[in-house]
């Protein structure tokens, strides 16, 4: 346990302070990378986050039996673990520490779901349901799709290595050099294939156990330092031979997904992976050339394309690879100087300079703190840099990286080194050691040095250059998500050319390891079989329209909504911010006459308004105390509770929003509408029309439904009921919980919804027993009180958002386990069948109709909705399809992938498609169907929303965003820890329920 614990200890420094190995090759004389130059101070959070990140759980090695509330250490909500069968002889279990799932061996594959049982999570896994047919509604068409068949892989036995260089705690990067090191060459050959860490495949039956040193000193003609070598010891061990043919065994269906399949599919992932790494950059599965033309998101940030490939196992028993463009993000390369300049939205580094300046830690406060400017450029840390300037070496080629920014500039940091006139050593500052040394002077000597993670070794900002092809990691902001979307959206055509200049840039047919392993691709998309269900009519009050396959229809007529509000609007306001108006600012008159216009059209679709106009008043730039006298006056004003609060909003700033959302619904327990005053200005009907359907909804009504024979059950043959689940996780690099989103329908057609949310832990992805219970059993009680008089329903349907395929089974073990369980414990005579279903959307499957097809095309070459695919591009034996239910205003639609995971009902196979596309057309808030379930997207809005209800106080600043970044922060003492967030801390209740009704109002929409 402790020789564990002590190798990844040893790990973490290494990652924090480079090896020998790699600072050999970057070492010179001077501030920038010295011997003489003193150490900054030492560098220990790289290494405590790597130990905080594989500390192993005090638990039982037999693993999680599923019985009792999962631990929220993981973000599937799982502890790791290894069936004991799975441990190497001679191992114990309960010491072995190094705790790791078998399809842990390669994160980059996209398993089929059966290959997760491996991992023996549950002692009885669940078999998925078969595909019980296919789907034979509407119209049969033929469709492209961006995935190529592998028309043929390796023939030739392909043997497995087992790789072991140093002790095991060596960085990936001294593992690399080593690997690829001269000796290592000679020894293998130059057709191995390296995974990075330790498993290697060739064609060369090695059976001989190999050791070897490699003295990586030599092999660079480097002198060593003293006491110090360079060499490291590396065995290459033949473990076993790839088992190829179990790939056409599984997927004959003569055996299941097993151990040999994993490692055969694992064989041929590298094998597609290993060229296109080597010449371009790989993230994850996406690949980068290197000088491709970049667009400029701003704020140091630049956007490209790239390919994405993965390799899947699909319908008809064959492999095929799904490529795709891809849009990547990353650090533009100029110097840091220019890019912290970005960062943080100043003129120039003049301007700057003030920025890094120590701030109150709140407003009327005396207390300082650090400039919140040291936190944005953080975002640096872990970015390769490398010194330029106009005096470097021709050969220089070191490169460096950063850890963090100090708060001494050129001229305060001081350092011991030579004088190599006098011999003498001599204290100089950074500024006069690049003047005498470089002849280099240094015009922004009052900014920030950078603290890279080699020791003592700091630089300028303006003679470091960013490395090109970086990585952005973080959530992009409003301004460069607009330029982000403008440069990643593109029309089918465009996005077939992206393609086709991927696998250009692939290139498989002249890739030397393919051709050598006997791998062929096939270069023409994949052609496959495809329906289009039969498209809808959608039904208001008193009138039906029939969108046919164009996906739209509007509100002119006036149309009336379905239903309206239940009670008319009698007590309500409209209230602006003067203080916070940017551009055009707003007033009484023209709020009158905006106003005026809304309850003439919300009148006109149906909707009741008691009175003339509503109260009417400016409020102080204050969140809180604008909600508070908003609700009180309005209350006066009126003579009874206010029934909804609308709000004029000029600037775009999320905290502001978030703030008025939190005080209403968690003081007051009244419902809110935000409009944008640029929208109350122009003045446009479609945009009003637009508030009305949501004001609508949160006072009770419904837009339209789709019109069905069955006057009461709709969809459904039996009393059914809808639930959507999702969890939100927040944005890379912000500390906040995980928000568990629970939707579930308030009547018998599914057009209502009400919305629960908790937090759920730390980037936890299973939604926790005690949420469960606590959100789903009072909503269903609701459901069963009010829609079905007193009678539980026959069916639930469970929609679930955002798992993977590792996740079905805990799906099925846990969340559907809890809500029987809940269920059966309020109600034991209730059994209800389950129809579990997961959608996603992270995924790379587009469909392109051919050209001229009257079936399947629109006339910008996108799939119409309704266009459903069953086979070549699924699996090849469980329940799933792709569905376009939507009409892509811009760019290449992307289809929802639906998987049934469990199917208690037997509901046949048209029944569930055409119920799941026609409920995309009652979203409420469009008139448009909706890519994705309602049930779903419902629940995905509400655990966005419901971020506004931690239990914080304001004075902790935004949550999420950039906003969230900027945030002045109390500096700690040396060696005290920042307070670790409750991550369980439920969220505020919403106020006044008796007389409010929040819960089972459409608060989020």
């Amino acid at each position: 346990m402790a020789g564990a614990g002590k190798k990844r200890q040893q790990a973490g420094r290494r990652r924090a302070d480079t090896s020998r190995a790699e600072s050999s090759a970057v070492n010179e004389p001077g501030p920038a990378d010295t011997p003489d130059t003193p150490s900054a101070a030492p560098q220990t959070a790289p290494a405590e986050q790597a130990e905080q990140a594989v500390q192993p759980q005090q638990q039982s090695p037999f693993g999680y039996d599923g019985a009792d509330a999962p631990p929220m250490d993981r973000p599937d909500g799982i502890h790791k673990w290894v069936h004991p069968g799975n441990f190497p002889s001679g191992k114990d279990p309960v010491r072995e520490l190094e705790i790791v799932l078998l399809t842990d061996i390669n994160r980059r594959l996209d398993l089929p779901s059966s290959a997760f049982n491996l991992d023996h999570l549950y002692e009885v896994p669940t078999e998925l349901p078969r595909r019980p047919g296919f789907n034979t509604s509407g119209k049969e068409a033929t469709i492209r799709v961006n995935s190529y068949n592998i028309l043929k892989y390796p023939e030739r036995a392909v043997y497995q290595y087992d790789i072991h260089i140093g002790d095991g705690a060596e960085s990936r990067a001294l593992i690399r050099k080593v690997w690829q090191s001269d000796t290592v060459k000679k020894a293998t050959g130059p057709s191995w294939i390296f995974d990075g860490n330790k498993l290697a495949w060739a064609v060369d039956n090695k059976a001989v156990e190999q050791h070897l040193t490699v003295d990586l000193d030599a092999e660079a003609n480097i002198k060593p330092r003293a006491g110090r070598d360079n060499k490291h010891r590396i065995t290459i061990r033949q473990t076993k031979k790839v088992p190829l043919g179990s790939i056409d065994a599984y997927l004959k269906g003569t055996i299941t997904f097993d151990n040999s399949v994993l490692e055969a599919i694992n064989f041929l992932d590298h094998l597609l992976r290993h060229e296109p790494s080597m010449k371009h950059t790989a993230i994850r599965q996406s690949f980068f050339a290197r000088g491709k033309e970049k667009v400029g998101l701003g704020g140091g940030v630049e956007a490209f394309k790239g390919v994405f490939q993965s390799m899947r196992i699909c319908q008809g028993g064959r492999l095929n690879l799904n490529v795709d463009v891809s849009n990547g993000s990353f650090f533009s390369t100029q110097t840091v100087l220019q890019a912290a300049v970005q960062f943080l939205g100043a003129r120039d580094a003049t301007d700057m300079i003030y920025r890094f300046d120590d701030v109150p830690l709140k407003a009327g406060s005396s207390e300082m703190v650090e400039s919140p400017a040291f936190g944005i450029l953080q975002r640096m840390q872990r970015v390769r840099i490398t010194p330029k300037h106009r005096n470097l070496p021709k050969d220089h080629n070191r490169e460096y990286t950063i850890d963090r920014f100090i708060h001494q500039n050129a001229l305060q940091y001081k350092f011991e080194t030579k004088n190599p006139e006098t011999g003498k050593r001599e204290i100089i500052s950074v500024y006069d050691y690049f003047l005498k040394k470089y002849n280099v002077t240094l015009l922004h000597n009052q900014v920030p040095l950078i603290q890279t993670t080699k020791k003592g070794v700091v630089i300028p900002m303006e003679v470091a250059q960013i490395k090109d092809n970086q990585k952005y990691p973080f959530k992009l902001d409003e301004y460069q998500t607009a330029k982000m979307i403008k440069f990643a959206v593109t029309r089918p055509d465009m996005r077939m050319k992206d393609i086709e200049d991927g696998i250009a840039l692939l290139n498989w047919k002249e890739d030397v390891f393919l051709r050598n392993y006997g791998m062929t691709i096939d270069p023409e998309m994949i052609q496959t079989k495809c329906r289009v269900l039969p498209p809808p009519t959608v039904q208001f009050n008193g009138s039906t329209v029939s969108p046919g396959t164009s996906g739209r229809w509007d509100l002119r007529g006036p149309r009336r909504f379905l239903t309206v509000n239940t009670e008319p609007l009698s007590s309500w306001c409209v209230c602006w911010f003067p203080d916070r108006m940017v551009g055009k600012t707003i007033d009484k008159a023209v709020v009158e006459r905006w106003t005026r216009e809304f309850i003439k059209t919300y009148q006109g679709h149906g909707g009741r308004v008691a009175g003339n106009m509503p109260a009417m008043f400016a409020l102080e730039a204050d969140a809180a105390k604008g909600v508070e006298a908003a609700f009180t006056q309005t209350g006066q004003i009126c003579g009874k509770r206010p029934q909804i609060l609308i709000f004029v909003l000029s600037d775009r700033t999320s905290f502001h929003y978030a703030r008025i959302k939190k005080s209403a619904d968690c003081r007051f327990g009244v419902l809110t509408q935000c409009v944008q005053s640029a929208h109350v200005l122009k003045g446009s009907g479609q945009y009003i029309s637009n508030v009305c359907m949501k004001l609508n909804a949160k006072l009770g009504g419904s837009t339209a439904k789709v019109a069905n024979k069955h006057p009461t059950l709709g969809h459904f043959k039996v009393p059914s009921l809808i639930i959507g689940a999702d969890v939100s996780h927040a944005a890379a690099g912000l500390d906040a919980p995980s928000m568990a989103a629970i939707s579930v329908s308030l009547d018998s057609f599914a057009v209502r919804y009400a919305a629960a949310c908790e937090t759920n832990g730390k980037r936890v992805e299973m939604i926790h027993s005690t949420n469960i219970r606590t959100m789903v059993v009072p909503l269903v009680g609701h459901w069963i009180r009010t829609v079905n008089n007193g009678n539980a329903p026959q069916h639930v349907y469970y929609f679930r958002d955002g798992v993977s395929e590792g996740q079905y089974q805990h799906v099925l073990r846990r969340e559907v386990a809890d809500m029987k369980a809940a269920f059966k414990e309020k109600m034991p005579n209730w059994s209800p069948k389950f129809i579990v279903v997961v959608a996603s959307k992270r995924h790379h499957t587009r469909f392109f109709p051919r050209p001229r097809d009257g079936v399947a095309s629109d006339r910008n070459q996108n799939p119409v909705p309704g266009v459903i695919v069953e086979r070549d591009v699924t699996h090849p034996f469980e329940n799933d399809f792709y569905l376009c239910s939507h009409s892509a205003i811009q760019g290449t639609a992307r289809p929802v992938h639906y998987h049934v995971l469990l199917d208690e009902a037997g509901i046949p196979v048209n029944q569930l498609h055409q119920m799941i596309y026609e409920q995309c057309y009652s979203y409420i808030r469009s008139t448009t169907p909706v890519s994705l379930h309602p049930a779903v997207y419902y629940a995905h809005l509400a655990s966005n929303r419901a971020r506004s209800h931690e239990n914080i106080p304001a004075s902790s600043g935004p949550r999420t965003g950039q906003e969230a970044a900027i945030q002045p922060k109390k500096k700690l003492p040396k060696g005290e820890k920042p307070k670790t967030l409750s991550y369980h801390l439920p969220l505020l209740p919403f106020a006044d329920l008796e007389n409010s009704k929040m819960d089972i109002a459409m608060w989020y929409i």
